[in-house]
């Protein structure tokens, strides 16, 4: 059976292939469906032409970028003293307000610092106080040595005056004297040879020869007189000058004294202004061991923990000042052709899924390449071309919906109206 099977299989297989002999018929076409497809075909090429068109007219209306995210000022709040925190009163998510405490520092080491402060101040200020009478005791001590010189100067002055008078008189004696001694040696004479003549008692001669003497004795009596007054007369023009000096420097040292004084009031108050200074800052660093909220916002970063010793300066927190939004766009350079401040702009948030109306409110002042820590530097030869990014500033306009929901590093989808 199997063979019989495989004989007819091997007569089919070598027997020719039959040609086919039916024909397909085309159908005619119609002229009407022809020309109603081609009509169609145009239409859609025309639509299709025109919904370039529109597309690329639209296009050149807007600008628009992924690279983009909402922005706010981060307000990170420091410890201004030195110390230990002793108390925190909020934590990270939570909203503060402006003036709301958040941090309190141990203030004892500073209020000792303090009151030494204060002492130190009212130290200077007492000293300050005894030194003021100074200055009008001076005056008044200085009005006084000059009176007093003055009349010393006046009392040499008269008493030059009176030895001149005294030394006059002392010579007008002489003069005297030295006339009548004159005519006593003259009588002497005449009654020495009346005497050689024995024409006169020898006790005549002797009275005139005592006379003579004693003449002659008055005149170096009134001689010396003379020289003496002439002597006072030189002492008491010294005592004058003496005394013109002393008031020539009473009156020279006189505002000097005054103005030494005044000096060191001067330096009494630089030292009280300068303790006061010191008082001030000490208030102060007492005052900065209360931390309080700079802005309104949400608390972030918290890292301020009771017990720990903080430098000044040390970041306690950081408030993201949330109310105060803004989105940065990192357009490409070729699409800040047509854009300029005040431009309408239409922002999408995508964690929101909502779009907000804001404005451009500052054009870029450098591509963020160039503001980098690093920028690249081309000019070693192997240059690419890259097209630069810049970021514009988009402010969001306040008063809408959700708006408070729009946090800092959001990824923003900004649409900016071209006009």
């Amino acid at each position: 059976m199997p063979t019989q099977i495989a004989e007819e299989q091997n007569q089919e297989i070598k027997q020719p292939d039959q040609p086919v002999q039916a024909e397909e018929k085309k159908a005619p076409v119609d002229p009407a469906k022809r020309r109603r497809g081609i009509i169609i075909a145009c239409i859609v090429g025309v639509l299709l032409v025109g919904g370039c068109i529109v597309w690329w007219l639209h296009s050149r209306t807007y600008e628009t970028t992924d690279d983009a995210q909402a922005d706010a000022h981060l307000n990170p709040v420091a410890a201004r003293v030195e110390g230990t925190v002793k108390a925190v009163y909020v934590e990270d998510n939570q909203a503060v307000q402006a003036g709301q405490p958040l941090v309190d520092i141990d203030p004892s080491d500073l209020q000792v610092k303090l009151a030494q402060a204060q002492a130190d101040y009212d130290q200077a200020v007492a000293q300050l106080n005894a030194e003021n009478p100074n200055v009008p005791i001076t005056k008044t001590t200085n009005v006084s040595d000059i009176n007093s010189q003055q009349e010393e100067v006046r009392n040499a002055d008269a008493s030059l005056g009176s030895a001149v008078s005294d030394y006059e008189s002392s010579v007008a004696k002489l003069r005297q004297a030295e006339a009548n001694n004159e005519k006593s040696q003259t009588d002497l004479v005449r009654y020495k040879e009346l005497l050689d003549k024995q024409e006169v008692a020898h006790s005549d001669y002797d009275q005139y020869l005592a006379t003579a003497k004693s003449q002659q004795a008055n005149v170096n009596a009134a001689a010396a007189a003379a020289a003496s007054s002439q002597k006072v007369i030189a002492q008491r023009r010294a005592q004058l000058a003496q005394q013109h000096s002393k008031l020539e420097e009473t009156n020279a040292n006189g505002p000097r004294q005054v103005e030494i004084k005044k000096a060191n009031i001067a330096s009494r108050e630089a030292s009280v202004e300068s303790y006061k200074a010191q008082l001030d800052q000490a208030r102060l660093n007492v005052a900065y061991c209360h931390v309080v909220a700079p802005v309104s916002g949400i608390v972030m970063q918290r890292s301020a923990e009771i017990g720990a010793r903080n430098a000044a300066g040390t970041q306690l927190l950081v408030v993201a000042q949330v109310n105060e939004t803004w989105v940065t766009a990192n357009f490409k350079e070729t699409q800040l052709r047509k854009m300029h401040p005040g431009q309408h702009v239409s922002v999408k948030i995508d964690a929101l899924s909502e779009s907000f109306n804001g404005t451009v409110e500052a054009m870029p002042a450098a591509t963020g390449d160039r503001a980098s820590v690093l920028p690249a530097e081309n000019a070693t030869g192997n240059f690419v071309k890259v097209i630069q990014r810049l970021p514009v500033r988009i402010r969001l306009d306040k008063g809408q919906q959700n708006l408070d929901k729009v946090r800092p590093g959001m990824s923003a989808e900004p649409k900016v109206i071209l006009d």
